[in-house]
């Protein structure tokens, strides 16, 4: 189970992102993400180039809410090459823009609204969006299960994993801030997911001050699930 730390809290990538990236170089993460929105393009693309200088496999997840503003995004993540594209619904226009670039994507499935995002829509919607985001040639997708109005997280989770089928990449996003939750959306069948916010809050680990504390704790949750 890979354990994606999104430099972002509330849905927003934080301004002293870069400096972030130093801090936590001796952890070791393999994956390391940020939003598309919360600071200027410039600073993105200097987060990118020390993200990829750290070795880790770099995300952008797409939190804008109109469709100008994330083709305009995953322009920006096709740009910088950053490996894994999340978010975002506009999948034929998207796949489309990252064509020929090293960029993979991962679309929400069901239905994302406002910002912070919420995901409204049954698992029967979500597993025929999967579905077809495979049949396009999507590397999987981004699911927002924790942050559901209409349906059961898990229940949301089993039925990407149906959509998907066992080769493409099911990443959890949003809300996964705790060892039950991490093995919950394991058994139901995803790959990856993403902290942010619960570690900056220190609410993962609420015994502990450091956030440095509060990575080493996923990371060691991930092993034991």
């Amino acid at each position: 189970m890979d354990f994606i730390f999104m430099l972002t809290r509330n849905d927003r990538t934080v301004e002293d992102c870069l400096d972030l990236v130093a801090l936590i170089e001796p952890v070791g993460l393999k994956h390391v993400g940020f939003k598309d929105i919360g600071v200027a393009p410039q600073v993105l693309k200097t987060l990118a180039g020390a993200i990829h200088r750290t070795g880790a496999t770099s995300y952008m997840e797409v939190v804008s809410t109109t469709p100008e503003a994330c083709l305009n995004s995953a322009r920006i993540a096709r740009d910088l090459g950053i490996h894994r594209l999340l978010g975002g619904t506009q999948v034929d226009e998207i796949m489309q823009l990252l064509k020929g670039s090293d960029t993979q994507y991962y679309p929400f499935p069901g239905k994302p609204v406002g910002h912070p995002t919420k995901l409204g829509g049954s698992a029967a919607d979500v597993e025929a969006d999967c579905r077809s985001f495979a049949e396009k040639g999507c590397a999987g997708c981004d699911i927002l299960a924790y942050r559901a109005t209409e349906a059961d997280p898990i229940e949301l989770v089993r039925a990407a994993r149906r959509g998907l089928g066992q080769a493409a990449h099911l990443i959890v996003a949003g809300a996964v801030a705790s060892a039950e939750r991490i093995k919950a959306i394991k058994q139901a069948g995803a790959d990856a997911f993403t902290i942010g916010t619960a570690v900056f809050d220190g609410s993962y680990s609420p015994t502990k001050g450091s956030i440095l504390s509060q990575l080493r704790d996923v990371l060691a949750d991930c092993e034991r699930v």
